[in-house]
């Protein structure tokens, strides 16, 4: 790295050569950087993998007169909260589905730590 001596002591002609040759390696990791992002976005997007935010996730509960459902996630709705007041018991509600086989998890592998 150059010191602020050794620049002093350079001409303006070095000076503004050095200057460019700065700017153009510059903007070369700056234009590989903006690659590397981009494909890295794409790879997210591929994998399916980003934010959750808004993701729809099927009924659990449902009322049976009104039809009104209800995912599980968030705050009780209304009209479980009056019912469940009422006596009635959250399971009652319950949606029954049959997990097809390909939908089942797997068992999560488990790695060893290197000692």
């Amino acid at each position: 790295m150059a010191r602020s001596s050794n620049l002093a002591a350079m001409s303006v002609d070095a000076l503004l050569k050095l200057r460019d040759n700065v700017d153009s390696v510059l903007s070369r990791r700056a234009k590989d950087l903006k690659q590397q992002l981009t494909r890295l976005d794409g790879e997210r997007g591929r994998r399916g993998r980003g934010i959750r935010k808004g993701t729809k996730v099927p009924p659990k509960y449902r009322d049976a007169r009104s039809g009104a459902t209800w995912a599980g996630r968030g705050a009780q709705p209304v009209w479980l909260r009056e019912k469940l007041k009422k006596g009635a018991k959250l399971d009652d509600f319950l949606i029954e589905r049959k997990i097809a086989a390909s939908r089942k998890r797997t068992a999560k592998k488990t790695r060893r730590r290197k000692k």
